[in-house]
């Protein structure tokens, strides 16, 4: 990733966050509707008058039939909207790949022009319009979701003018400078201009998100989900979000006519009840022709004694059995857990978890290290992710980290927070939930999200390993520091001597689909033993598709297999750590003593 200025940085994460949310300011002006209004009534009406066929056949011209004419001008008009002071020079860059011109372009008197701009993803065409000083509304990005947003350049009609821009809707608008080298997109500032006419230089550049398109999206958007929800519980989840000694998280889903959910829980052989009520919320996939809205629910069980099996009931349709229960960590050192990589919610990825599941009974939780599934703003790929894991996780935690393909397009991670309880001890200014630590027995686990700002959450991390007194550190997130195909280097500067000065003992990550297990290493450098260094591990659920890889000097072992599991087992000062493919080959294994 691209280092810049921590205050850029900054500016640029609440943009996206603003985005993802929804968030629309009024900007100052006062508006009838927006273009969410309309397109969340539409969606309404749509689901009463057509059939599932019909809505997976609407195409463009289908599309701009569905809006009245007052419905067309806001979606012409309220998609970006901002106040300029003076009479300015619009040109909006659209990108050359997208099959269909946005239909307000030509129709609000934007003109293509001969000019290009290019990165190296695609080339934009340039339209551009004249506006007299004050408010300027452009339109949506389309009806069909393609995902590189058109972005926006403004200058002054007149060359001696002042040009000042407020009234930013969407709000905290970041505002850069067009020229080579500028990032258009907050979610992959990698990507930067390598081609810009001179005639736009030093132009005031409006940057966007990749992902806008979805709050138009209509052609090809309607989706299924295999396993829609009911009047009966389901998708019953474990997580923490406290102590895990004393505490448990349980989570499921109804369909919306269930209001109030309720566990009753009690000590195995034991007949006393105790009973808690469970907190409730709507979930919506807007395109879901079959689900659109399900109910979450989550009861927090507190109090519990350590050491103790516990068995459940998500009243009123689970009755007592050993598939509902769970036990509570004793007061040891000994313990094992089980950790995958990118699983992006493949059916080879939930074979291989109930495989694991029955092989190693011992694991306390699971962990996921990002990219659980492949777009994260498909709930129907949630729905599949955890079908596939109903054996599983109602019996054991499932303690993850987001991959970026779990926060997608710079949309964020909503769709994720609403389904998983984590521990809400993050570092200020990173949603809640997202990034999160938590002790088990001897052992402390950093949880990062780092699809979020880097910098932002050095701080926290120090502070969470200068305050604990455990045996053994471990840090998950989704980008691996070190890599043979894009190192990150950011992390490697803001984090990994973090993990050297207080000896985090090893690093989990995916991303890139392949297996690599470090030796230990400190300051980017291998050392002679595990006592001096940290491991990073690399590893992946699904398989692998890499013919050829580059060296990687710091590596121990390597490995192009796919659908693999990591099995690290804790007996108190010593830690054994093996990871095995699907048909059970071994493919590293290695002890760390203290």
């Amino acid at each position: 990733m691209i280092q810049r200025l921590y205050n850029l940085k900054l500016l640029r994460f609440s943009v996206v966050l603003i985005l993802a949310a929804g968030i629309i300011s009024c900007a100052q002006q006062v508006r009838e509707q927006s273009v969410k209004d309309i397109m969340d009534k539409t969606f309404t009406q749509l689901y009463r008058t057509l059939s599932p066929k019909d809505l997976s056949a609407i195409d463009e011209s289908k599309a701009l039939s569905l809006f009245s004419k007052k419905e067309l001008q806001v979606l012409s008009t309220h998609h970006w909207m901002f106040t300029a002071n003076v009479p300015v020079v619009v040109s909006v860059m659209r990108s050359v790949q997208q099959k269909k011109v946005p239909f307000w372009l030509p129709k609000q008197g934007f003109v293509k022009t001969a000019l290009i701009v290019k990165n190296d993803q695609t080339s934009y065409e340039v339209w551009q319009k004249s506006f007299a000083a004050g408010l300027v509304g452009l339109g949506i990005n389309g009806f069909e979701n393609y995902t590189l947003h058109y972005f926006v350049s403004v200058v002054p009609q007149n060359s001696h003018d002042q040009l000042t821009l407020t009234s930013f809707t969407p709000s905290n608008q970041f505002v850069g400078v067009m020229d080579i080298g500028a990032f258009t997109y907050h979610d992959w500032d990698e990507l930067v201009l390598t081609e810009v006419p001179a005639e736009l230089k030093g132009q005031k550049l409006l940057t966007t998100i990749r992902g806008r398109g979805v709050e138009s999206h209509l052609v090809g958007a309607f989706r299924n989900s295999s396993y829609p929800s009911s009047s009966k519980s389901d998708q019953v989840m474990l997580t923490w979000s406290s102590d895990p000694s004393t505490g448990m998280d349980i989570q499921w889903r109804t369909d919306t006519t269930v209001t109030e959910g309720i566990v009753k829980y009690r000590e195995k052989g034991d007949t006393r009840e105790l009973s808690v009520k469970a907190s409730r919320y709507r979930m919506e996939d807007r395109v879901l022709m079959n689900d659109r809205y399900i109910n979450r629910f989550t009861a927090e069980l507190r109090n519990l004694k350590p050491g103790t099996s516990y068995e459940y009931q998500v009243v009123p349709e689970a009755a007592w059995s050993d598939q509902y229960s769970f036990t509570t960590p004793a007061k040891d050192n000994q313990f094992a857990f089980i950790w995958f990589g990118d699983t992006h919610f493949s059916p080879k990825f939930g074979a291989l978890f109930n495989k694991v599941d029955k092989e190693h009974p011992d694991a306390a939780f699971y962990s996921i290290a990002g990219d659980l599934v492949s777009d994260g703003l498909h709930r129907d790929q949630w729905d599949d992710l955890l079908e596939y894991s109903k054996d599983i996780i109602p019996r054991k935690p499932l303690m993850s980290v987001l991959g970026n393909h779990d926060s997608r397009y710079g949309l964020g991670a909503l769709m994720y927070r609403e389904l998983f309880s984590y521990p809400k001890n993050g570092p200020d200014g990173i949603p809640a939930e997202q990034t999160y630590s938590f002790e088990y027995k001897n052992a402390l686990f950093l949880m990062i999200d780092c699809t979020s700002p880097i910098e932002m959450q050095s701080s926290w991390i120090e502070e969470q390993l200068a305050k604990s007194t455990a045996t053994w550190k471990f840090a998950m997130f989704h980008f691996p520091p070190y890599n043979w195909e894009e190192p990150y280097f950011n992390i490697q500067k803001a984090w990994v001597p973090l993990f050297d000065k207080y000896h985090v003992d090893m690093v989990m990550s995916g991303h890139l689909h392949y297996y690599m297990r470090s030796n230990p290493m400190k300051d980017g450098k291998v050392v002679k033993s595990f006592r001096e260094g940290t491991v990073y591990a690399i590893s992946i659920g699904i398989p692998t598709d890499y013919d050829k890889i580059t060296d990687e000097p710091y590596a121990a072992v390597r490995s192009m297999k796919g659908t693999l599991y990591q099995y690290v087992k804790i007996d108190d000062h010593q830690l054994t750590y093996t990871s095995k493919s699907f048909d059970n080959e071994l493919i590293d294994t290695f002890t760390i003593k203290k």
